[in-house]
Parts: C-alpha cells; sequence; structure tokens
C-alpha cells in the first residue's frame, strides 16, 4: 500500500503560480510513477502530468504545457506540480497518484494504471 497526501492548494489571482506537493508514504517511493489529475466541478477527471518513478522523463497534458511543471525528490518521498500563469479553467480538485512500475519508464495517462490516490486538494483560480 501507498499512502498519497496532497499539500499546497488553495485560492490564486489569474497569472498566478502555486506548487502543490504530494507526500507519499509506505513503499519505495521510486518504484512508482507518479501523476497529477484533476476534476473541474461538472466534468470528469482528467490528466494533468506524469514523471517517471526516476523522474527521467515526464509528460504534460497540451492544457497545460509550458505552464505547468512535474517533479519528484525520491529521497523525500515526494512529488510536486508547479503551476504558473494560471487561469479560472484551471480551477479544480487536484489529485496526486501513484502506479507500481518497478522496472519501467513508461509514464501512463490513464486513470486505471494508477493503482493509488490521494484525497485531493482544492485549487481555485480568481479572474
Amino acid at each position: 500500500q501507498v499512502q498519497l497526501v496532497e499539500s499546497g492548494g488553495g485560492l490564486v489571482q489569474a497569472g498566478g503560480s502555486l506548487r502543490l506537493s504530494c507526500a507519499a508514504s509506505g513503499r519505495t517511493f521510486s518504484n512508482y510513477v507518479m501523476g497529477w489529475f484533476r476534476q473541474a466541478p461538472g466534468k470528469e477527471r482528467e490528466f494533468v502530468a506524469g514523471i517517471s518513478r526516476n523522474g527521467r522523463y515526464t509528460y504534460d497534458a497540451d492544457a497545460v504545457k509550458g505552464r505547468f511543471t512535474i517533479s519528484r525528490e525520491n529521497p523525500k518521498n515526494t512529488g510536486y506540480l508547479q503551476m504558473n500563469s494560471m487561469s479560472p479553467e484551471d480551477t479544480a480538485v487536484y489529485y496526486c497518484a501513484a502506479g507500481y512500475r518497478s522496472h519501467s519508464d513508461y509514464v501512463p495517462r490513464r486513470q486505471p494504471e494508477y493503482g493509488y490516490w490521494g484525497q485531493g486538494t482544492q485549487v481555485t483560480v480568481s479572474s
């Protein structure tokens, strides 16, 4: 089992920045790919960004490319999502997720490939 806890959400003005953190516990963090997803009111949960278990490969959704950066610090069992140039369209509950991949650098984008999820953190961008 892997437990994930997000933090860093809040209210920010359009054009501003936030950094989300995801603290992992329970298993060797470096054996897990990590991803960020978000769910806006009335919409389905969608992929935002993913990072391979060793941090070598990342994949960003088109909607956030050039604005959001995913990273991780395995010795600290923590992942991050740096969000810049934010817009009201980024308002959502953001979820951290992890999937076991001990011998692969593949970064999945589909939710079923992530077996562990945090409780989510609210991000609101005002115009």
